[in-house]
């Protein structure tokens, strides 16, 4: 690949950067992008952000732009973005233009900055903002902020150095985000802890200046596959327009929780889960535990009683130790976990194996369970509030102690909670039970 490494001349934290870069290739050792990849060098007297058309003047396949970050909060900061304009063009670029986006390549970058960034440095994206957008190059723009000192920071100025020579884009997936404030938090968080790489991000205060045609503009500039909101930074009402848009543009929007849960997993096998999913329990929620690469998912099938008392009885250590198994579960509305869980096709005997264990194993914790047989039995036994009226027992918060297992005193006599309690009995069956326990 070809990369063209920009500054310009009148940019101090841009001539301190490509100082430190040169100076790095100059001492030699192991360094990808230089390694890897065709570098050149190049320097211009304007400012970075009216270099429409730059990349009809160099032959590159990706341009990152080293630059300085100004801002009225004078926070030293380390960042990453692309650009374009959602609204007017007040520094640079054109009017609702966006530039093509890089995205593995911030993600790459903005990991590596969190890892070497100075001291007190705080490292982000960047929502799209600013020129150039008459590219056809992608490109990014990565930054030291906020004032001059920082600019000239040769420690700052080698940390970003080091960052970019030591990229290596890994196979991501690429989203557009909306919401939020300039420094993009939240989709900063997304990518630092998973392969989630976003392109453009629309803040919060520009939201309103979204329509159909800019989303397919996002979409297509980032190569997004996905979109993400940060829904508590909007009104409800902008989360359901951009909801709906996304919606008629056919593109998939996913929570931050279920971005983490896809792990390691193949996006295309990911969403073979998912549609597998909304065939056995259409609406419901998929999380991903131990399952990861590529592979045909296939349904498994669970004793639908057997995960319903196992979720009762401990759903925390039941979740948990799905975490440890090649699987998905399934949740919809109250119900957590769903009985028909998610495999891989050649797996599926031994996972229906596993997690049948699991629940015997975690619901003969329980002193309540025991064994007949096939059957395992759970006894349950339950405050009765028609036998502590028989008692004289009156409603309130003598009910409430009884069922808390506290003795209570009507008229002289001594009423215990065994007294006031009925005793029930589920069996659920297993065939080959003994193979479980």
């Amino acid at each position: 690949m070809r990369i063209a490494l920009i500054n310009s001349k009148q940019d101090v934290a841009g001539v301190n950067i490509r100082h430190r870069l040169e100076e790095l290739l100059a001492a030699g050792g192991r360094w990808p992008l230089a390694d890897d990849h065709t570098l050149t060098f190049h320097e211009v007297d304007g400012r970075l952000i009216y270099q429409d058309r730059i990349d009809e003047e160099i032959e590159a396949d990706l341009i990152i732009f080293i630059s300085r970050h100004a801002s009225a909060q004078p926070t030293p900061a380390l960042t990453v973005h692309v650009t374009g304009n959602y609204d007017t063009a007040d520094l640079g670029g054109e009017p609702g233009a966006l530039a093509p986006a890089a995205p593995a390549w911030m993600h790459a970058i903005l990991r590596n900055l969190t890892a070497r960034a100075p001291e007190d440095y705080r490292v982000s994206y960047e929502v799209t903002h600013h020129g150039p957008t008459a590219l056809s190059t992608p490109s990014l723009f990565v930054e030291i902020g906020s004032t001059a000192t920082e600019w000239a920071d040769p420690v700052a100025g080698r940390a970003v150095a080091e960052s970019m020579l030591s990229a290596v884009p890994e196979e991501t997936i690429n989203f557009i985000g909306f919401g939020g404030t300039h420094y993009a938090m939240r989709q900063t968080e997304i990518a630092l802890s998973s392969r989630g790489a976003f392109g453009h991000i629309a803040p919060a205060r520009q939201i309103g200046f979204l329509d159909p045609g800019l989303i397919q503009q996002m979409r297509e500039a980032s190569c997004a596959v996905a979109a993400y909101i940060d829904r508590k930074s909007l009104p409800a009402d902008e989360v359901r327009r951009i909801e709906r848009m996304l919606d008629d543009a056919g593109l998939l929007l996913l929570s931050e929780s279920e971005i983490l849960d896809i792990g390691d997993l193949e996006w295309t096998t990911y969403l073979r889960v998912r549609a597998l999913a909304e065939e056995i329990a259409p609406g419901s929620r998929v999380h991903i535990h131990g399952l990861t690469g590529d592979g045909t998912p296939a349904p498994v099938q669970i004793n639908p009683d057997l995960v319903e008392e196992t979720a009762k009885i401990n759903k925390e250590k039941f979740i948990e130790a799905l975490g440890k198994l090649p699987v998905a579960h399934l949740s919809k509305g109250s119900t957590e976990v769903l009985p028909s869980f998610i495999g891989f096709e050649h797996e599926t005997s031994r996972l229906a194996s596993d997690i049948t264990t699991l629940c015997v194993k975690l619901l003969l914790i329980c002193e309540n369970t025991v064994i007949a047989g096939d059957h395992l039995v759970l006894r349950k036994v339950r405050f009765d509030p028609a036998k502590a009226r028989r008692h004289g027992v009156p409603k309130g918060p003598l009910f409430a102690m009884l069922a808390g297992g506290r003795a209570v005193e009507i008229d002289g006599r001594k009423i215990t909670p065994d007294m006031v309690q009925t005793t029930s009995a589920k069996r659920i069956h297993i065939p080959g039970l003994e193979r479980y326990t």
